[in-house]
C-alpha cells in the first residue's frame, strides 16, 4: 500500500511539471516515511540533523536508507547495484540518489564532480564511506576519495551512527545485510523482524584541510557514536522533519 501511494505521490507532483532535484529529495523523504510506518519501523535521533554539507554514516542493511530517509531529505551516494534493485532502485533513482561503480574511476570522478554541485544546496549529501555494508562487529575504514568535493569546497563535514536494537537481546548483525547475502531474502527476513528500534546519532558538523584527514576523524567519530550505551530511548517515529527549501 505504502509503495502505491509513493507511486500516486510522485506522478502527482509530476503533473505540476519536472520536479527540481530538491523536489525530488523531499519525495524520496515523504516515501521512506511512509514506507516504514507500513513496516512498523520505529526510529528515533539524537544530536542535530544537518541542515547542509556531507555527511558520513557506518553501513549496515539496505534499511539505513529507509530509516536516514524518514529522518530527513537527503542526496544518497549509493553503490551501482542499487540502481538495480526492485522498487528501491527506482526509487532512488527517482529520488537523485547518485550511483557510484567503485571499479571504474571515471564513475568516482562524475559522482565527485556532481557532489561538488549538490554540497552547496539546501539538502545534504549522504555518504556510506566504507563502500559496503557490514554486520556491525567494527566500522571498516573509510575511503577518502569522496570527501575531497567537501574539503575543496569548505563545506562542512558531520560524522553519523546507525544502530538496531532488537528486543530480547538479540544480536544486531540478524538484521544486517553482509557478506554474500541475497537482496530479496533478507528483506523478507527484515519484513518477518519485530520489535526493532534504529537509532540514529549525529555528531557536530566539522570542516577539514585535507580528505585523508576528514576520513580518519569522522571515522573516528562513527565509532565513538556506535560505542556510547545500547539502551534507547522510547521508540517513537520522529514527526516529519522536512525542511522548506
Amino acid at each position: 500500500m505504502a509503495l502505491a501511494a509513493n507511486i500516486l505521490h510522485f506522478w502527482l507532483l509530476r503533473l505540476r511539471g519536472p520536479l527540481s532535484l530538491d523536489q525530488r529529495a523531499l519525495w524520496l523523504h515523504a516515501s521512506c516515511k511512509r514506507v516504514l510506518a507500513s513496516m512498523g519501523v520505529h526510529y528515533h535521533v539524537e544530536g542535530n540533523i544537518p541542515a547542509r554539507g556531507l555527511v558520513v554514516s557506518n553501513h549496515l542493511s539496505h534499511l539505513d536508507i529507509l530509516v536516514y530517509g524518514a529522518i530527513a531529505p537527503w542526496f544518497f551516494i549509493s553503490k551501482a547495484e542499487v540502481a538495480r534493485w526492485p522498487y528501491f532502485g527506482r526509487a532512488a533513482r527517482t529520488g537523485g540518489a547518485l550511483f557510484l561503480d567503485r571499479s571504474r574511476h571515471s564513475s568516482a570522478l562524475a559522482v565527485a564532480r556532481e557532489m561538488s554541485l549538490r554540497i552547496k544546496t539546501a539538502v545534504p549529501v549522504l555518504l556510506f564511506p566504507e563502500g559496503t555494508s557490514t554486520d556491525g562487529a567494527q566500522v571498516l575504514r573509510f575511503h577518502s576519495g569522496l570527501f575531497e568535493p567537501a574539503v575543496v569546497g569548505a563545506a562542512p563535514v558531520t560524522a553519523a551512527a546507525i544502530r538496531y536494537i532488537l528486543d530480547g537481546g538479540i544480536a544486531e548483525r540478524e538484521l544486517c545485510w553482509y557478506g554474500d547475502m541475497l537482496f530479496l531474502p533478507h528483506l523478507w527476513k527484515v519484513l518477518r523482524t519485530r520489535g526493532f528500534t534504529a537509532e540514529v546519532r549525529f555528531a557536530e558538523p566539522r570542516t577539514y584541510a585535507n580528505r585523508r584527514e576528514a576520513a580518519q576523524s569522522t571515522h573516528a567519530e562513527v565509532v565513538a557514536l556506535r560505542n556510547i550505551g545500547t539502551a534507547p530511548a522510547a521508540p517513537a517515529s520522529i514527526p516529519s522533519l522536512s525542511r522548506a527549501n
